[in-house]
């Protein structure tokens, strides 16, 4: 157990500025969104994970550097049905992850239009990532890395492979957007000593990245 003075310097050694940024998930359905948040989030993975009907929220928080970002985390639903309803999610998103299955290539088609979209109808200054999600199925690959690389440098975005099921990519990816995401704005308040789980830098903890 912590002594109270363990505890205090603990505390007094805590990343001192603290972020909060709205982010949503877009892509068709069963390209893994929502397996991406939880396995992020909560660290676990689903092999059938039911459709996200409308949208799921959930909040992770990340420690980089002497600051801390909270995310909050719109995950919406892929159907076509509640396409409508997106424009209500990602409006005032600071951040957007548009997912693709990689052995699905209407799926990379659709993952561009979703790039346009909000290029041109969400935030002026959004940072998106581009996910080529399911990359433990190289067998069934149908969308090359070059290919949706080529795509993200062209429309200035930036593109990782994932996959929630080894985790692949999963903390990286947002730990990336994290990063780029911009400190000028005023801090998230903080009351008091706050102690939230937090996912580590690996870079500064010398974690292994997931194969």
């Amino acid at each position: 157990a912590l002594s109270v003075c363990d505890f205090y310097v603990q505390a007094m050694a805590a990343p001192t500025k603290k972020f909060q940024f709205k982010l949503v998930l877009l892509g068709d359905s069963a390209v893994g969104k929502s397996s991406l948040v939880l396995r992020f989030v909560k660290g676990q993975f689903f092999e059938f994970q039911e459709s996200t009907i409308g949208a799921a929220f959930l909040t992770q928080t990340v420690v980089i550097d002497d600051y801390t970002v909270k995310f909050e985390i719109w995950d919406t639903a892929g159907q076509e049905r509640y396409h409508s309803l997106a424009p209500m999610y990602y409006r005032g998103a600071a951040a957007a992850i548009v997912v693709f299955d990689i052995t699905n290539r209407q799926s990379f088609t659709r993952a561009t239009s979703w790039v346009k979209e909000l290029q041109r109808q969400g935030s002026s200054n959004v940072i998106i990532a581009l996910a080529g999600n399911k990359a433990d199925l190289e067998e069934k690959r149908q969308v090359t890395p070059e290919t949706a690389k080529e795509y993200a440098e062209e429309t200035g975005i930036f593109f990782m492979e994932t996959s929630a099921k080894t985790p692949l990519n999963v903390r990286e990816i947002f730990l990336a957007i994290a990063r780029k995401l911009p400190k000028d704005v005023a801090p998230a308040p903080r009351q008091g000593i706050v102690i939230e789980a937090a996912v580590e830098d690996p870079e500064k903890t010398g974690c292994c990245r997931g194969s």
